[in-house]
């Protein structure tokens, strides 16, 4: 097969034509710019403006509370203008805020800019879910692997700079991040201008004129008891990210026998299941059906890595080692399952009309968790193998209860989405 063929090959197998292959592209540049400030965020504020580690955590906390409502707005906004247009506004704002950190060392500027900075990454992560599920049609879970497997990768690109800058540790070189993380913004707005208007969702009509799917009630989502109740076990299981931000490191220092460095390579291995399978195990949710199917293996991983970490305070460095191991494989896989799950069941389960308000609620999954997880994990851990157990039989019982709480709210035929008309505004 020549070269050009397998491009040919490559192409095809990538949902969404040319604006989603150069969407990934705008996903690639934004996350490596992504991983260089996630790596240089807190020390930056330390070693170059001058703050305390007291003011940096208010500093974080503040921004990332304000931030909270940019998935709500964004959403909303995108049922009712250019999702193009807003994403190019958003990645704009990220990239002025970021570059206007370095104008200043005064706490409430600083504050202000890393506010509006959180704004609009939760936007933006809200908005770029919207136009894969617009761009990609029947195949958006598919798409949604290929670009979260592209966003690792970027994501470790930029972190691996961000180590390299960060070995030399002079002021420069914090500040060169920064610039590096704003003209990474930057560039993904150039990039988004390439990209073609995502297409608008056809409402289908019944014989009677009426809609087919789920009905928006009045007052949008937030009437919505349903879709309310599957974000809350949403934020839930979304805990396997601060299981290994915050459980897994703090767990094999303070309660094993396993050698302290065995962290770092667990969250490597974490990043190089997600990039290897994530694509291949999207294809057992393509429908809404399968994915809520999902649901059962999900749990198990869950229980398995639960039991794992129970059992890693056993059998001294080799035992807690295997344990650790085998924990951090199951829960990757969760990770993966529900990711999957996750892009066809948020969407599937709005109206066809308000997708974008509905996906803006659901986006503050995310947020919840990113605020509750380390909690969460503080008390798991204080609690010994127990806290574990009991952790993995809640996440199992969560699993459960969405199966049920969507079961008889999914669309039939449960096609991943409806046919799509391109809007040409």
């Amino acid at each position: 097969m020549s070269h050009k063929q397998r491009r040919r090959t490559l192409e095809e197998r990538i949902p969404g034509g040319p604006d989603g292959r150069r969407m990934l592209w705008t996903a690639l540049v934004d996350k490596t710019g992504n991983g260089l400030w996630a790596a240089t965020g807190a020390l930056y504020f330390t070693y170059v403006t001058g703050l305390t580690v007291a003011e940096v955590g208010i500093l974080i906390a503040v921004s990332a509370g304000i931030g909270v409502a940019g998935s709500p707005v964004a959403g909303r906004l995108a049922d009712r203008m250019s999702l193009n247009h807003l994403l190019i506004a958003m990645q704009l704002l990220r990239a002025a805020a970021g570059l206007c950190l370095l104008t200043t060392d005064q706490y409430v500027l600083l504050i202000a800019f890393s506010a509006a900075g959180s704004f609009g990454d939760r936007a933006t992560s809200v908005l770029t879910k919207l136009y894969a599920a617009r761009i990609a049609g029947p195949d958006r879970v598919r798409y949604q692997a290929v670009n979260r497997t592209v966003s690792n990768i970027g994501f470790a690109v930029g972190g691996l700079a961000a180590a390299a800058a960060l070995g030399v540790g002079t002021t420069l070189a914090y500040q060169a991040l920064v610039v590096g993380n704003g003209v990474a913004s930057l560039t993904a707005a150039l990039l988004i201008v390439r990209c073609g208007e995502a297409p608008v969702p056809a409402v289908r009509t019944t014989k009677d004129g009426g809609t087919t799917g789920p009905k928006e009630p009045a007052g949008g989502p937030w009437r919505d008891r349903t879709y309310l109740l599957y974000t809350a076990t949403e934020a839930l299981l979304l805990l396997d990210d601060a299981v290994f931000k915050v459980g897994l490191p703090l767990w094999i220092v303070h309660a094993t026998d396993a050698p302290h460095g065995l962290a770092p390579l667990l969250m490597v291995l974490n990043n190089v299941m997600v990039v290897g399978l994530q694509i291949p195990l999207a294809r057992h949710g393509a429908t809404s059906r399968a994915a809520r199917r999902l649901l059962r293996p999900l749990a198990a991983a869950f229980g398995v890595g639960a039991v794992a970490l129970s059992l890693s305070t056993l059998g001294g460095a080799w035992g807690a080692t295997i344990a650790l191991t085998v924990a951090a494989v199951a829960l990757t896989f969760a990770e993966m399952l529900h990711a999957t799950a996750s892009w066809e069941l948020s969407v599937a389960l709005a109206p066809e009309q308000a997708q974008g308000a509905y996906l803006g609620v659901h986006g503050l999954a995310n947020s919840a968790q990113r605020s509750l997880g380390p909690l969460v994990m503080t008390a798991t851990i204080a609690a010994g193998p127990l806290g574990w157990a009991l952790f993995g039989a809640g996440l199992c019982t969560v699993c459960l209860a969405q199966s049920r709480l969507v079961r008889d709210r999914l669309p039939a035929p449960a096609l991943s989405v409806p046919p799509t008309t391109v809007s040409h505004e």
